[in-house]
This record gives structure tokens, sequence and C-alpha cells, in this order.
């Protein structure tokens, strides 16, 4: 009786076994993100006649002048959006002409003001001085996470302009899936920074 047990027992273990033997092991498939095809790196003069400053903007990119802010006009005609619709992305431009000292301590306050906004949602932040010897100064703001904008600086020469810029992207900011394509128009940010001067 033992030995007859014994033997179908070990009857269906061979079974068993050899049944699951041939097939490979299941392992679900990684999450992936849309190819990127990323276009070739040049650069045309931005040179609107609605702004005192150029640049050297991506040729892949468009520049649209804001007509609204909320209910009314933007509070300066040089307001303007640099769309790259290929990288599903935009930097948002807003620039105020310089009152006085107490409306340039506004305006530097308030730039800290929006990028503190995002500190919640943030696992880093990292400021950045900018400053070059054609009389243009600033900070670069990169923020680490799952924020509205992960990039925002602002320009200026502490006595008549003040330029704020804002990277946006056009979907829900996952830092995995964007990370490339962000590093990508990083570059392209700092190009503008490089070669931008106020137009006397």
């Amino acid at each position: 009786m033992n030995n007859c047990f014994l033997l179908n027992f070990v009857f269906v273990v061979c079974l068993f076994v050899s049944a699951c033997g041939g097939e490979e092991a299941y392992f679900p498939k990684p999450r992936l993100y849309p190819k990127v095809n990323y276009p070739a790196k040049s650069y045309v003069p931005f040179d609107e006649n609605y702004c005192s400053f150029s640049f050297e903007r991506p040729v892949y990119s468009s520049v649209e002048q804001d007509k609204y802010f909320f209910e009314g006009k933007p509070l300066d005609p040089c307001w303007f959006d640099l769309s790259m619709d290929t990288l599903n992305s935009v930097v948002h431009f807003s620039y105020l002409p310089i009152k006085d000292n107490n409306h340039f301590d506004d305006l530097i306050k308030d730039a800290f003001r929006l990028v503190n906004e995002h500190n919640k949602k943030a696992e880093y932040r990292q400021d950045q001085k900018i400053a070059n010897d054609r009389g243009i100064g600033g900070m670069l703001f990169e923020v680490d996470g799952p924020v509205a904008t992960p990039l925002q600086f602002f320009l200026t020469d502490s006595t008549k302009h003040f330029l704020r810029g804002s990277l946006y992207f056009n979907a829900k900011v996952n830092p995995d899936s964007i990370a490339p394509v962000y590093q990508f128009i990083k570059e392209d940010i700092y190009h503008i920074l490089s070669t931008f001067e106020w137009n006397k």
C-alpha cells in the first residue's frame, strides 16, 4: 500500500514537472514611453519689435505674442510663448519695465514666490546665478519632481528691464518620462540665455 502510494506520488510530481518545464517564465513588460524624434539643433534670431531684447531661439520653435491675460490684456506687449510642438512644450516669457527700486524689489520677490510655490511637490531644487559682461544678471531655477514647471528663470539689468521665463510641458509631468526631453530643451534655454542681449 505504501509502495503504491509512493509510486503514484512520484508519478504525479514527474507529470507536473514535465508539464511545466518547457515554457518560459512570464514577466510583465516595463512601461514604455512614446518615442521622441529630436530635431537637429539650429537657431534663428528672435527680434520681435514688441520686445526690447534679442536672443537666438530654436529653429523648431514658434513665437506667439500673448493677447490675453485672464480677463484682460497682458501688462506689457512683450509677453509671448515660445512653443516647441514637436517636443510638446512651451516657454512662457513675461517682460516688465522697471519703474523704480521698490518696483524692482517687488519683481524679484514675486519671481522667488512663484518658484517657492512648487516647493510642496518638489523633490529637489537648484538655484543658479546668471551674470555676463553684457549687463545681464538673474537667476535660473531647476525644480525636480512632479511640478508644473521644472525650469524657471529671470533676467534683469536691475534698472530698466525685467524678464521672466517658465518652461511648461503640454501634458501631466512625469519626471521619468520627460527627463530626456527636458535635458534637450534645457540646452536650448541655456543657448537663449547665452545669446540674450538688451536692446539699448
